[in-house]
């Protein structure tokens, strides 16, 4: 049974100075049933904190010195601006000195290890906390509680992209916040952080913060979970691309989930796991326009178009595994999907023919040289790079006739590498080269969606 308060997120764009901060603060007390605020990093101040880290194994200290400056000013003033009392100014002060420290053992040692990094990262949102706590404090609330996540937010010891552990972050949530949001008080604390058993600060991975609000949101049964960007909700397709395309009101959680696994920017993949395991509804809003309807996502939408969105996922690579001992032989593809459990891969599309297997993946994945060894002991392996996914979203696809039909007549004049669908009937996907991918995006939303 949901609990009356809601967990709210607000991210990099939301927290990027002292006047974005004081207006995500100004949504947090006029939606009035927010009771735990989970945010992001300032805006930019992770990318800061990845390029220290890469400077401090290639440059000299005082290079590595200049980039923690920029940090430290962007801090400082954003302090400044708020007025900050001591002890929000100590809690600062402090963490900047923390990264200092971090980043010196990091370039004397000339060992950036994971779990380091997953520390140095941990100090953006442990900074913006502190000063969206201060700003709720200065719109009257009379207590307003800073939460460490990592007290909460239990995972295992896979540095880089750490794996909640459900189980220990609904037991913290019971016996940490469930009492005393009871009691009413309000949370403020940071999200793409947590820790291990054993207390080492871990992180969940670019876009995490998304994440760590819908598992505070499971772990404490809230009524929503909130999502706060810079845009107002999810949209049929990147309006940078489309300008014609249309935010949606209502979306599914399933049409939501691939539309965010194929390219959806505004959505973290994993964010909707939790919410759907307890049934929340997710809202995604524009913190800089509160007002704007947004998009709502639940269990079941009440229109269900046969196409609600599209996306486009650029920097493909198709890898295609050809054998004759494919044939008629069992146990082929565990040999090949043991490689990429190995490898610690995710397989985004699959195809299959008597003697070959078709494969995406991001270009990044590509690198690992030993992974191309390994499948080469299976099969011939040939690579094709810099392709674009295009996937179309919606409903009852695979048990509609005509529809692909009228999708690829529409694009005729396209090369398309590889198809996808029926495994679900939520979308259907498909490669096109990486030149023709804007062009094909532009006329299916075209047709399907703007007419």
């Amino acid at each position: 049974m949901a609990n009356p308060w809601a967990v709210a997120k607000f991210g990099g764009t939301s927290m990027a100075n002292e006047e974005a901060i004081r207006r995500s603060a100004s949504v947090v007390k006029d939606k009035g049933d927010i009771q735990m605020v989970v945010v992001s990093a300032t805006s930019g101040t992770t990318n800061q904190l990845l390029d220290l880290v890469e400077k401090t194994q290639t440059v000299k200290w005082e290079v590595c010195q200049q980039v923690i400056e920029a940090i430290r000013i962007k801090h400082l003033k954003i302090a400044r601006a708020m007025e900050c009392d001591d002890e929000t100014q100590k809690a600062v002060d402090k963490l900047l000195k923390e990264l200092e420290t971090i980043a010196r053992g990091m370039f004397l040692l000339k060992d950036p290890s994971l779990k380091a990094i997953d520390r140095i990262q941990s100090i953006g949102e442990r900074l913006s906390s502190h000063f969206m706590r201060k700003a709720l404090l200065d719109l009257g609330y009379r207590k307003v509680n800073y939460l460490d996540a990592r007290d909460i937010i239990r995972t295992n010891d896979h540095f880089g992209k750490a794996l909640p552990d459900i189980t220990a972050i609904e037991k913290n949530a019971n016996e940490k916040l469930i009492p005393e949001l009871k009691q009413g008080s309000l949370f403020v604390t940071q999200g793409f952080i947590g820790s291990t058993k054993d207390g080492f600060t871990t992180t969940l991975g670019r876009g995490g913060s998304d994440y760590s609000a819908a598992l505070f949101g499971e772990a404490v049964h809230a009524k929503d979970i909130q999502i706060w960007t810079d845009v107002s909700g999810v949209a049929t397709t990147d309006p940078r691309i489309c300008p014609a395309a249309k935010p949606i009101r209502e979306i599914s959680f399933e049409e939501a989930a691939e539309l965010a696994t194929f390219g959806a920017k505004v959505l973290h993949p994993t964010t909707l796991w939790p919410a759907m395991r307890k049934d929340i509804p997710v809202f995604v809003g524009n913190s800089m326009a509160p007002s704007d309807p947004g998009t709502w996502i639940k269990s079941s939408a009440d229109v269900q178009p046969l196409l609600r969105a599209m996306a486009i996922r650029k920097n493909q690579s198709l890898l295609t595994l050809t054998t004759p001992r494919m044939l008629h032989t069992y146990g082929f593809l565990a040999n090949v999907f043991e490689v990429f459990k190995k490898h610690q891969l995710s397989v985004d599309l699959i195809t299959t023919s008597e003697i070959s297997i078709a494969i995406t993946l991001d270009n990044s994945e590509i690198v690992d040289g030993d992974l191309m060894e390994d499948l080469q002991q299976f099969a011939a392996v040939k690579v094709d790079h810099d392709l674009s996914l295009i996937s179309l979203i919606g409903n009852n696809i695979q048990s509609t006739a005509g529809l692909s039909r009228d999708i690829f007549s529409e694009i005729a004049d396209v090369n398309v590498r590889m198809i996808c669908v029926g495994a679900s009937e939520h979308n259907i996907c498909f490669l096109v080269n990486k030149g023709d991918g804007e062009r094909v995006l532009q006329k299916l939303h075209g047709k399907f969606l703007e007419n």
